[in-house]
């Protein structure tokens, strides 16, 4: 198995500071316009666009205060609500052991400055005690909650062996039912060889028409991105082809309904628990309403 151009040190550090700088203007850009769209009142869903309805949360329920992002408690707001499933990321120690952790650096999160593929897992362990292995993410989640597992961006030291330890945690699950693999770039499926390509979901920022295109040409399993983004040609497409259709971050009622009417299935949401219990109450005022009109017959 060759290593990708995108595995080098030098390429991974310009991306890096590509995507840290995306980062800031995508968190401004994305706020002003989940504000609009949380006015504008949409159509209550039909019934089975309600029923397919699969919120995904991002990085689990956390204020970063009491409770982190990626952490066990985190993912425990979530599981124990009904919600359908789990975004997270996978970062490597030095000595490849893969943990769950949005960022290369524990800096923003824990204040403490240490670099997750320059430690030991063991280390890191005893420093930030909160951040999870993907083991115990699996042990705790797997089959109750579809996973949504980011690879990152990083330099892959032994891809080799680092495909090999993700098959054999993920071994008990199955592929596409239980789990699967997402990330912003499609190349880092490259080391990953043990699942149908329907497994693989790429995200997009900004460029959507590429990313879809590359889903389509691949036959991965769908496609993700802003909702803004995403378009109602671009979900008719990918949709004729028996592919998903992921759109984030979904934040608000209004949103949630606009995306439910376009057939979109996957809801990202970094306020999961309170989606769901909009659809679970959408879900039963249909139901009543069905009632209601058997009766008046």
């Amino acid at each position: 198995m060759n290593i990708p151009d995108f595995l080098s040190k030098k390429r991974a550090g310009s991306l890096f500071s590509h995507y840290n700088l995306m980062d800031s203007a995508e968190r401004i850009l994305c706020g002003a316009v989940d504000f609009i769209y949380s006015k504008h009142p949409q159509p209550f869903p039909e019934r089975q666009n309600l029923i397919n309805c699969k919120i995904i949360s991002h990085r689990g329920e956390y204020d970063n205060r009491s409770i982190f992002e990626n952490t066990l408690k985190a993912f425990d707001g979530v599981s124990d609500n009904g919600v359908f499933g789990i975004e997270f990321d996978i970062r490597w120690t030095k000595d490849l052991k893969p943990v769950v952790l949005h960022d290369k650096n524990t800096r923003r999160l824990y204040n403490k400055d240490i670099d997750v593929n320059e430690a030991r897992y063991s280390d890191l362990r005893t420093s930030v005690p909160e951040i999870p292995s993907l083991e115990e993410i699996i042990s705790r989640y797997g089959k109750r909650l579809h996973l949504m597992a980011e690879i990152k961006q990083e330099v892959s030291p032994e891809p080799l062996k680092q495909a090999g330890i993700l098959k054999k945690l993920f071994s008990n699950l199955t592929p596409g039912k239980d789990y699967h693999f997402i990330s912003l770039l499609p190349g880092t499926f490259n080391i990953i060889d043990f699942v149908p390509k329907s497994t693989f979901i790429p995200i997009a920022r900004l460029n959507l028409k590429s990313m879809s295109q590359v889903a389509l040409q691949s036959n991965y399993g769908g496609v993700a991105g802003h909702y803004l983004l995403v378009t109602n040609s671009l979900i008719r497409k990918h949709l004729g082809k028996n592919q998903k259709i992921g759109t984030g971050f979904v934040d608000s009622e209004n949103c949630l309904f606009r995306e439910l009417n376009r057939g979109t299935e996957w809801i990202f949401s970094n306020n999961a628990v309170q989606l769901q219990t909009i659809v679970n109450s959408s879900l039963k005022r249909v139901k009543g309403s069905s009632h209601l009109r058997r009766n008046n017959k």
